[in-house]
C-alpha cells in the first residue's frame, strides 16, 4: 500500500551581508540569485516517486501560508550560513502545525542547534533516507537518522529534480562529481563531513546529469561544486575527454567552473584536458602568504611550490582564479596584511574572498581551541543580530595575537584589495595573461550572459558605481583592444564588483565597530609597539585548496 505525502521543501535565506550574496552581479543579467539548491533537489529525488513534492527556495521567492497549509511535512536543508533563518522556519513550520524534518551540513556539524525539529538526517542522505521514509510510513513523528561516515557510494546517488526548479532565476546551475578532499587543512569541515577519500560518481551519470540539463532546455554556466575536484585524478582524466566529447556534438552548451587544490598547476596534461572540456574559472583556498602560518595549519602541501608561478600558468590555460585567505592564524608573529596584499597583487587574483578565521563547527580547529580553553560559548551558534559570514564574525575565539591588531591587518587588507583602482590593475594584468585565442567566443542561445559582456554592461556598472568610472573604463579599452577574447570575463568581474566594493565598505565599518569595542575595554597601545612579523616572499612556496562547502545534502 503507497501512502501519499505532501512535501514541501524549504531552502533558508542566506545572512544578507555575505561575500557570496552577489545578487547585484545576478540582476544585471536578469537572474534571482547566484546558485540553486543542489543538495535539496537531490534529497527530493531520494523520496518516493508516489510523494508529492513543492520547492520553495527562500532566496528567490517569497514561502506563502498557503505553501505551509499545503504540505504534510516540511523538509529544510542548509548550510552554516543560512541557521538563522534555518531555526526561523522550524518555528514557523509549528506555528502551522506542520512536523519538520532537517538535514545539510549545519544540521550534521551542530545537531544540538536542531533539537526542535521532529527528524534529523544527520550525514550523507543516500541511504538513510530509505529508513526515514519507513519511519514516516509507519507513522512515527520523531526520530534521529544518523548516515555511517565516509561509506555512502555516490554511484548510487540518484538525478537531482532539476523538474523542481526555475533556471531563470539562477546566474549558474550545480553538479556534484566527487566528495572529500585528500588533504588536512586544520580549520576545515570538508574532510570531517566527507572523509579524506575522494568518492566519485560514474562518468554516465555525470553525462546523464548534464544531458538532463540540457533536456530541460538550461544553457550557460554550470559549476561542478566537489570540494576537490582533483581529488581523485584517475577518475577524472577518464571524465574530461568524454565531457570534451559530449561538449562538441552538441555545439558547447555550458562552459564549468570548479574548486581545486592548486596542485593542479604541476599537472599540465589535466590543465589542457579542463581547457579542452571548457573550464573558465577555478576557486582555490591560498589562506596566508606565511609559510609556518600554512605549516601550522597543515596545509603543507601550499609550501612546496610558487603559487604566483602555479596561478600565473592556469591563466595560460585561458582559466582564472578566484581565491580564498585567512587572517587569525596563531602563527602570525606581526602584521601580516601587506604580505597578503603583495601576494594578491602579484598573483593577479581580482575575486579575492579575505576573512577572519572562523573556528568551524566539528574541525580539528575547534576541537584544539576547546582543548586549549580559547573557544568562545556559543561558538557555533549564528545569532539574528549577528548575522554575517566569516568577513565580520571571524575569530569566534581567543586569539594569541591581539584582537585588535589581526582586525587591524583585516581591514588593511580589504581597504586595498578592493579599491577600485587595485581591482581594475589586477583586472588589467589577469587580461595579458588570460589566454583566450583558442576558445569559442560565442555564447550559445539561451544563456543569460549574453546580456552581459559588452559597453552597456560597463555602462551600467559605471553608473550604479561612480567611483569606479575612470579605473573601469581604462581595463574595458584596454582590454577590448588587447584580448577581446578575454573581454567577456572580466566584464564579468567588473560587475562582480558592484557587490565586492560596496560589500567590502561594509565589512570595513563592521571592523571599525568591533575595534572600538576593544578601545573601550582596554587602552589603545602606543604606536609602533606590536611586533612585527619578519617579511614573506609573497611569490614564496605556497599551495591550497577550496574549503568551501558542498554537499548532496546541503
Amino acid at each position: 500500500m503507497t501512502i501519499p505525502c505532501r512535501v514541501l521543501m524549504v531552502y533558508p535565506k542566506f545572512i544578507p551581508n555575505s561575500f557570496w550574496n552577489y545578487t547585484e552581479a545576478c540582476e544585471l543579467v536578469g537572474a534571482k540569485y547566484p546558485a540553486a539548491p543542489l543538495g535539496l533537489i537531490t534529497v527530493a529525488a531520494m523520496l518516493p516517486k508516489h510523494w508529492d513534492i513543492r520547492l520553495v527556495n527562500r532566496n528567490t521567492e517569497p514561502l506563502t501560508d498557503a505553501d505551509l497549509d499545503w504540505a504534510d511535512l516540511v523538509m529544510i536543508g542548509g548550510m552554516l550560513n543560512q541557521q538563522p533563518d534555518f531555526i526561523y522556519l522550524i518555528d514557523l513550520a509549528h506555528l502551522h502545525g506542520k512536523p519538520v524534518c532537517v538535514g545539510g551540513p549545519d544540521v550534521s556539524s551542530s545537531p544540538h542547534l536542531y533539537a526542535d525539529a521532529d527528524f534529523q538526517v544527520i550525514g550523507e542522505a543516500e541511504q538513510i533516507m530509505v529508513h526515514f521514509i519507513a519511519a514516516w510510513e509507519s507513522g512515527e513523528r520523531k526520530g534521529v537518522f544518523i548516515a555511517e561516515k565516509f561509506k555512502i557510494d555516490v554511484t548510487q546517488s540518484p538525478m537531482p529534480r532539476y523538474d523542481l526548479i526555475k533556471f531563470d532565476h539562477y546566474l549558474f546551475i550545480g553538479v556534484q562529481y566527487s566528495r572529500g578532499c585528500p588533504f588536512t587543512c586544520e580549520f576545515c569541515d570538508i574532510i570531517e563531513l566527507y572523509g579524506r577519500v575522494p568518492r566519485t560518481k560514474t562518468n554516465d551519470q555525470i553525462l546523464a546529469e548534464l544531458q538532463a540539463l540540457y533536456d530541460h532546455g538550461y544553457r550557460g554556466h554550470v559549476d561542478f561544486v566537489d570540494d576537490n575536484f582533483i581529488g581523485n585524478k584517475k577518475n577524472l582524466r577518464t571524465l574530461l575527454p568524454r565531457l570534451k566529447a559530449w561538449l562538441e556534438e552538441r555545439d558547447y552548451p555550458f562552459e564549468f567552473s570548479t574548486e581545486a587544490s592548486i596542485n593542479i598547476a604541476d599537472d599540465s596534461e589535466l590543465l589542457q584536458a579542463m581547457k579542452d572540456a571548457n573550464f573558465f574559472g577555478i576557486f582555490v583556498g591560498i589562506e596566508s602568504p606565511d609559510p609556518e602560518t600554512l605549516v601550522q595549519m597543515k596545509k603543507k602541501q601550499n609550501t612546496r611550490r610558487n603559487i604566483a608561478e602555479c596561478i600565473h600558468k592556469i591563466y595560460g590555460y585561458g582559466m582564472f582564479i578566484t581565491a580564498g585567505f585567512i587572517v587569525g592564524f596563531d602563527t602570525e608573529k606581526g602584521s601580516i596584511g601587506q604580505a597578503m596584499i603583495d601576494f594578491i597583487e602579484e598573483a593577479n587574483i581580482p575575486v579575492c574572498m579575505v576573512g577572519l578565521l572562523y573556528a568551524l563547527p566539528g574541525t580539528q580547529l575547534t576541537r584544539r581551541l576547546a582543548e586549549e580553553a580559547r573557544l568562545h560559548k556559543g561558538h557555533d551558534l549564528m545569532k539574528v543580530e549577528q548575522a554575517g559570514d566569516q568577513c565580520t564574525l571571524g575569530c569566534n575565539f581567543d586569539t594569541k595575537r591581539p584582537l585588535r591588531d589581526i582586525l587591524v591587518d583585516y581591514k588593511t587588507v580589504l581597504g586595498h584589495v578592493f579599491s577600485p583602482t587595485a581591482y581594475a590593475g589586477r583586472l588589467s594584468r589577469l587580461a595579458v595573461m588570460l589566454d583566450r585565442s583558442d576558445r569559442r567566443r560565442d555564447l550559445p542561445d539561451g544563456d543569460m550572459r549574453k546580456r552581459l559582456g559588452g559597453i552597456d554592461s560597463v555602462h551600467r556598472i559605471m553608473r550604479a558605481l561612480p567611483e569606479v568610472r575612470e579605473p573601469f573604463w581604462k581595463t574595458f579599452v584596454e582590454v577590448a583592444k588587447t584580448n577581446p577574447g578575454a573581454l567577456r570575463y572580466i566584464v564579468m568581474l567588473m560587475a562582480l564588483y558592484l557587490h565586492l566594493g560596496p560589500f567590502s565598505k561594509h565589512v570595513i565599518s563592521e571592523i571599525d565597530r568591533r575595534i572600538a569595542e576593544l578601545d573601550g575595554m582596554h587602552p589603545v597601545r602606543a604606536p609602533g609597539s606590536s611586533a612585527r612579523a619578519r617579511p614573506v616572499k609573497a611569490t614564496g612556496n605556497n599551495n591550497r585548496k577550496n574549503e568551501q562547502v558542498s554537499a548532496v545534502n546541503s
